[in-house]
This record gives structure tokens, sequence and C-alpha cells, in this order.
């Protein structure tokens, strides 16, 4: 290995090289560096290089803090385990590894699951019957134990929360994942700390080094200047993005809440102390780390300090540095944002990301429970063709539920397009998603109400929105059955409109919204811990009787993973294009090209809706063989030139 760094390529800029050069000689550590490494290193440096020279460009100490950041890279490097480097090299010669039509999620909180990680490493046989393999870990690392926003306030990024487990226990679970072909997905917070953050709590004491790290003012004139333009996150519970430290008689900047400091990115040693976070977290056994909150990192007075370009140049950054020194870890963007916006973080190029692998398509989500509560497709018709095309080297996290609450964030303009008015039908949407009409199944709940703007968003699990729990309310059998099938028309969306389907902890199992959050003063204030229940393991046990709902949705479940691993066509590589059956009540589309294309299509009405055969015929399909549903393996009939679809039932259509 001796050697290796000596001779790298000048690229892009002659400087950069040379700067690298000395800092490798001053490091005393390039003998140990091996050839992959290196090259790896002279490809991404200049980018480096002229990232950090473009985010700070009137610091004279620029190159200082670019050989601070190189020797992270090589520290973290020289400790990052032998079998990951493996992994690292594997993936690397099959960088499409994510795209497969083999990945299935589920995100969970470790506690709520399972208690804690020896828990959930107990519980994996639960996982792996359903199918899963992929492990979205919802926040683990140490924070407080009161004001933590679910543990999205960290006090502590090298150390798990005590009640969950430990850093040595990551790494065991990790290794055990790896050894059953799991991925393992956690959560990283960059926007902000908790204010019990050693970096926090030495900024309390006075120190300006510490102070720096975050952004204080000695007066309100700068922050007044920020609220002319800044939105609130939590209009009702954490007004103002500005709070008043006693300690030091200072503002300090908490867009979240008062108990989150947000990171001042503009100064360079917080992006280097959270690079270094970020290669240790990787070094644990962490093959994708979901970026918490990247749209807030910059701020600038005059804008809404979200999806500035300057938060798109230090994710490129970071990217840039993983790729160097821990290659296999991929990056999800948690930007729940417009659809034009959430594109800008795969990094706007043609096909390998150069900012995030992944990102949340809240857009769909979205898109989806507009289609239960108007049982059309116009607004997804709309929406959907005018968004930009992704990367293809890059993937969507495709879900139904999460752990968060459902924002209403379609254009206007799409809106406009599918023959609504946008604000009528706003109001429409949080009526029916809360109950507020007669007719309406959902049981949700507003969040974070704007009673100024009319605006709302929903909490609530996906059974009880789906009308689960109203038909066990009024015990209606026929109800019952509509809402478990809806369940699993949604779900089957997920499975095969091109992504990896993420599954949401209980969903599994069609749990209901749980109250007794109201009962509790740490959850009261916050409705979004009704659809957060804690597992109930009795009721678990249930999915094994065919004839219960745990049973009939498990079961289900378990056969929509089973037949999409089976089929290549479904992969994120493949070719998906949306198909107008001159029906608004039908959702179709084609996945992949060939003998293995399939043809999805699902009937969005609680009516039965007919598929004409003529849809057929256009699509290329050869009816004389006829074609068969992939969910039943049976022939369809098309007899009388038509297929009907019952209620919120969906074909997998393939070619006999």
């Amino acid at each position: 290995m001796i050697g290796n760094c000596s001779s790298i390529e000048e690229v892009n800029n002659p400087e950069s090289n040379r700067l690298l050069q000395d800092i490798l000689d001053r490091s005393g550590k390039k003998t140990k560096l091996d050839k992959a490494f290196a090259n790896r290193l002279s490809m991404h440096f200049p980018d480096i290089f002229n990232y950090f020279h473009t985010l700070y460009p009137m610091r004279d100490d620029v190159w200082d803090h670019l050989e601070k950041l190189v020797n992270v890279l090589i520290n973290q490097y020289l400790a990052r385990d032998a079998d990951l480097k493996k992994l690292d090299k594997k993936r690397a010669s099959h960088p499409k590894w994510f795209l497969s039509e083999q990945l299935i999620g589920m995100m969970l909180y470790v506690d709520r699951f399972a208690g804690d990680l020896k828990g959930l490493q107990d519980r994996l046989g639960y996982l792996e019957e359903l199918g899963i393999n992929l492990v979205h870990l919802m926040p683990i690392l140490k924070c407080p134990e009161k004001n933590n926003d679910g543990g999205y306030a960290v006090s502590d990024y090298r150390s798990i929360n005590p009640a969950i487990g430990t850093m040595e226990q990551v790494r065991e679970l990790a290794k055990e994942f790896k050894k059953k072909e799991i991925v393992l997905m956690m959560d990283l917070v960059l926007n902000h700390t908790s204010n019990q953050h050693e970096w926090a709590q030495k900024a309390r004491s006075g120190d300006p080094k510490y102070q720096s790290y975050y952004y204080f003012f000695n007066d309100r004139t700068v922050p007044d200047q920020f609220e002319q333009s800044l939105p609130q996150v939590f209009p009702e519970s954490a007004p103002g993005n500005f709070t008043h430290i006693e300690e030091v008689n200072k503002w300090v900047m908490t867009v979240f809440h008062d108990y989150q400091w947000d990171l001042n990115y503009s100064n360079p040693d917080v992006f280097i102390e959270m690079l270094d976070i970020i290669l240790y977290l990787s070094n644990q056994g962490i093959d994708i780390l979901r970026l918490d909150a990247l749209a807030f990192m910059w701020k600038k007075v005059g804008t809404t300090s979200q999806n500035l370009w300057e938060a798109h140049l230090l994710i490129k950054t970071f990217k840039s540095c993983i790729r160097i020194a821990a290659p296999g870890t991929l990056f999800l963007a948690e930007a729940i944002v417009s659809p034009d916006e959430i594109i800008k973080y795969f990094g706007e190029v043609d096909t390998v990301s150069n900012e995030c692998d992944m990102a949340y398509n809240a857009t769909l989500m979205t898109l989806l429970w507009d289609t239960v509560a108007t049982k059309n497709n116009r607004l997804l018709w709309t929406t959907m063709h005018n968004v930009p095309d992704k990367p293809s080297g890059t993937t969507w996290l495709n879900y139904v539920r999460c752990h968060d609450d459902i924002g209403l964030g379609y254009e206007d303009q799409h809106a406009d397009w599918a023959g609504y008015s946008p604000w009528h039908h706003r109001q429409f949407l949080i009526n029916f998603l809360t109950g507020n009409i007669e007719w309406s199944f959902a049981r949700g709940r507003k969040f974070m109400e704007d009673k100024v703007k009319g605006d709302a968003r929903i909490s609530g699990s996906l059974a009880s929105l789906a009308g689960l729990e109203r038909a066990l309310v009024e015990k209606d059998r026929a109800a019952r059955e509509l809402a478990i099938q809806r369940i699993m028309m949604l779900h089957s969306v997920i499975m095969t409109y091109g992504g990896i389907p993420l599954i949401y902890a209980g969903d599994e199992l069609a749990r209901l919204n749980d109250y007794s959050f109201e009962n509790d003063p740490h959850f009261s204030y916050d409705n979004r811990w009704m659809h957060r229940p804690v597992m109930d393991w009795k009721q678990a046990e249930k999915r094994k009787k065919k004839t219960t709902i745990e049973g009939k949705v498990f079961g289900q479940l378990q056969k929509l993973i089973s037949i999409r691993k089976d089929q290549p066509a479904l992969a994120d590589d493949q070719v998906r294009h949306l198909v107008d059956c001159h029906n608004q009540h039908l959702l179709a589309y084609v996945r992949g090209e060939g003998k293995r294309r399939v043809f999805v299509v699902h009937n969005l009405n609680d009516h039965p809706e007919e598929l004409m055969m003529d849809m057929m015929f256009y699509m290329g399909f050869d009816m004389k063989k006829g074609v068969k549903d992939l969910l039943t393996g049976t022939k369809l009939d098309f007899s009388g030139y038509k297929l009907t679809l019952q209620p919120h039932e969906f074909v997998w259509i393939a070619q006999r």
C-alpha cells in the first residue's frame, strides 16, 4: 500500500491537487492508505475544494478547514471495519443494488416495536416472516428524557438512548442484519441539536466558539429581519423562530422547538463536526442515513431559509466525502416539500446522484389519500405528469403512512388542471380525512391547523383513515371488508409504482388510532402519537388465524411482497408510465418492457368499474393467448370485451 497516494492525478484544479498532496504529506498516514481510497480521494477532492470555496468565499482559513476535513476522511476510513470495506467494494460493482425489486422496507420505533435493541433482534423472525429486508429505525440517538421531539432533539450523536441500548448493540445488530442481508437505516438530524447537547451547553455558558456553532444574536434586530420571511413549522405548539437564552442574554435560532437549536453551517467547523459524525455512524454498520430536515440547513435573511442552493451544496459536499471514506453508505432525503423541490435533492443529474440516493415520495403519499377521498385519479394524473423525472440511479421510498402527519402539499396549478378549486379542494380533503363529512369513513384529526390560511395537516393511522375504525365501531361487516380491501389497494400501489415500498410498523396488522396519548402529559400536546402505538404482540398473534382482520391484512401483504420479489419488471430501473384507461376511477400504469412487463390496474372506487378490452390491445397484449393476474395466477376473463373490477380490486396483469 505504500506510495499509492503519492501520484494523485491532477484533474479539474491543479491547485486543489497540490493542496491535497501537502495535506497527505503532513498527515503522516499516507503509507497506511490503500489504492481504492487514494483513487476516490483523487476523484472527489477537487469537487470538495470547489464546494468549500463557494460556501465559504470570504474566509481566509478555508485551506485549514480543508486539511481538517481530509484528516477526518483519513481517520474514519482507517477506523472502518474490513467487512464494511468489502461491502463497499461489492456495492460499487453493483451500483443499482438498491433499485432492486427484492427490497421491502419497514419503519419502526425500536422502543414501541420491541422495547429495546435486544428485543428488536429477538423479533427479526417476525420481520422476515413478512418479507422485510430493509429496516428503518426511527430516532435512536441519545436525547433528553423530556423535550426531545420524539427523538429528533439529539444530545449526543455518538451514543444511543440508554432506554433502547448501546452503540455496541447497534454494531451487533448491524452485523446480524448483514448476515441475513437486511439493510439497516437510521435517522440523523443535521439541522439542529438539543439544547442539552455538549455544544449547546458550552454556548449557554458563554463560550464564543460554540455560540458560533449556532445562530446567536445580541438583540432582536436580525431575528426580526428573519421573522419577516421565515414560516413557522409548529405555529400552535412552538410559535416563532427564536428563543431568548437568559444566561447570556442573547437570542438563538430555534426553527422547530425552543429546545432544538439550529446549527450554523456558515461556520465550516460545524460542517466538519457533522461529517465526522456521519462517518462515525456509517462505521457502526449503518447502510442508509436518513438526513432529517435537510431543507432547513442554510439560513439567509429575506428568504424562507428552506431549499436554498447553499443547502444543496452542503449535501453535495457531504456526498462527495462519503463517497471517499464510506462509499457503500447511502443518503435518504427527508424533505417534505413540493414535487419540483424534492427532485432537486437527487442532485439534478441524469444518472448517479451527487446529493441523496433516495427520497421519500411524499407526493405520491398525499395523492393516494386524495384518491381515497375522491375515488378518482384526476389530481394524481395531473401531478404525476408534471413531476420532473428523477435520475435513473436513484429511487423513491414509497409509503402510505409513516410516523409523521399527512401534509396536503399538492400544487394549486395541478388542482386547477384536475378541475378543482385548490382552496376548496383542500378544505374538502381536510374535512373528509377528519370525518367531518357525514358520509366520510375516515377518522383522522387535524394537526397544526392554520385557521388564517384554512390549512391543516392530518394525523391518524392507515386503518382508521381507510375506514376500518368506523366500520368496527358501527359493526358494519361490509364496510369492514371494504376497508381491508382499501388498505390492500394502497399497499399494492407502493409495491408496484417504482421504488422501495416502506411499510409503517403496525399497518401490516391494520392497527387503529391509539387515543391513550391523550392521557399522557409527555404526548398529549401532539396528536401524531395517535398513530405511533406501542406494538401489541398479543394482537400480532392473531395474524396466524386467516379469518381475523390481522390475518387477512398480514397474509395478503405477505403475498404481495412475495410476488413483487418475483417480478424483475418492478425494479426501479425498469420503465414506468401511466396509462389512461378513459375511466377516472382506474389508476393504471405499465412496469417494464417486453414479455416481462406488468400492467397494474387499481379500482379507486367503492363501486365496480370496468377495464375495457381495447386497452389490452392498445398495450400490445396478445389476447388470443390471454392474460393472467399475477396475484391469483388465473386467466383474466375479458368476455364481453371487458373486465369488471370489484370495489378497490386491483390486478397485476401479465401475458400468459
